[in-house]
């Protein structure tokens, strides 16, 4: 018998798992699994459970919750000589690897059909000095919010909570002097933020890098130059419509390895997670995880 492990957070999604959780178990169990579930309980809680499952055999893990989660349970599967399975149930504020893929979260019985239909299809991840990373990778003072707005407040708001921390990091954005390798090329110069992604979807929005694709073995890379406050948002709004791209102080390239350092401090954000400081180098490895699509 196959045998499927979910990891989950409980916190996630307003806290809906924990009531998803037994029809999450029985419609896996009458797939043919043998279902169980492992509760977080701490950061870096489903790195080591992922970790423990993978080694343990088991054929499926399951990452159940936000944007977080997933990103803790591919790097306890990424270093494994025989990774399982992934699949994934959305439960998060923005879900934006769910929405590249198109997994809605908001109906528990499809998110079920795409885990016990069997299909799957080969997916990029990067890794980025010892961390590995399934969506984005970000540097900027604007892409820390997602990681420094309370998960109280992610709760109570939802998506609206990161707007609200993203006005009060507005005033204190300044730009950096960074150095840029990326295949072979190389840019050198003050950007506001540079954003790496594998898919087309990074932090709700879906035409930020409409190009991407989680399976070409190439990263879609922007970075925002320095620019004054009204010219930042002015880029903002036409991100909601993928203008972006064309304007002068963006910049976007696509490349399969990509180094990057700074003067001064800049913090990583991989999946909207912390994740570390700058210097680094960016790797995309190519189709390294098998996962359950629709």
């Amino acid at each position: 018998m196959k045998r499927a492990r979910i990891i989950y957070n409980p916190t996630s999604g307003r806290e809906q798992m924990k009531k998803q959780l037994p029809y999450i178990l029985d419609r896996l169990e009458v797939e043919g699994y043998e279902a169980s579930a492992h509760m977080t309980k701490r950061e870096g809680c489903a790195i080591d459970e992922a970790r423990r499952a993978g080694l343990a055999g088991f054929d499926v893990v399951v990452a159940a919750g936000g944007d977080g989660t997933i990103f803790e349970v591919v790097n306890g599967l990424a270093e494994l000589e025989k990774r399982p399975k992934l699949g994934l149930i959305p439960a998060g504020t923005t879900n934006d690897l769910a929405r590249a893929l198109g997994i809605s979260g908001s109906n528990i019985e499809k998110v079920c059909d795409v885990l016990c239909s069997g299909n799957s299809r080969p997916i990029d991840i990067g890794k980025v000095n010892d961390q590995y990373f399934i969506n984005i990778a970000a540097g900027g003072k604007l892409t820390e919010l997602t990681y420094d707005t309370p998960s109280k407040l992610k709760t109570m708001m939802g998506q609206l909570a990161y707007y609200v921390k993203g006005f009060e990091k507005l005033r204190s954005l300044k730009p950096k002097h960074v150095r840029m390798e990326y295949d072979g090329k190389l840019y050198e110069g003050q950007i506001m933020m540079f954003l790496i992604s594998n898919t087309n979807s990074v932090g709700g929005f879906e035409k930020l890098l409409p190009n991407a694709q989680y399976n070409d073995g190439m990263f879609d890379m922007i970075i925002i130059k320095k620019t004054n406050l009204p010219e930042l948002v002015r880029i903002g709004t036409q991100a909601l419509n993928g203008e972006h791209l064309h304007h002068e102080k963006v910049m976007y390239v696509q490349a399969n390895r990509i180094k990057i350092d700074v003067e001064g401090d800049m913090q990583l954000n991989l999946d909207g997670e912390y994740g570390g400081k700058l210097p680094a180098e960016f790797v995309n490895l190519h189709h390294h995880v098998e996962m359950f699509c629709p």
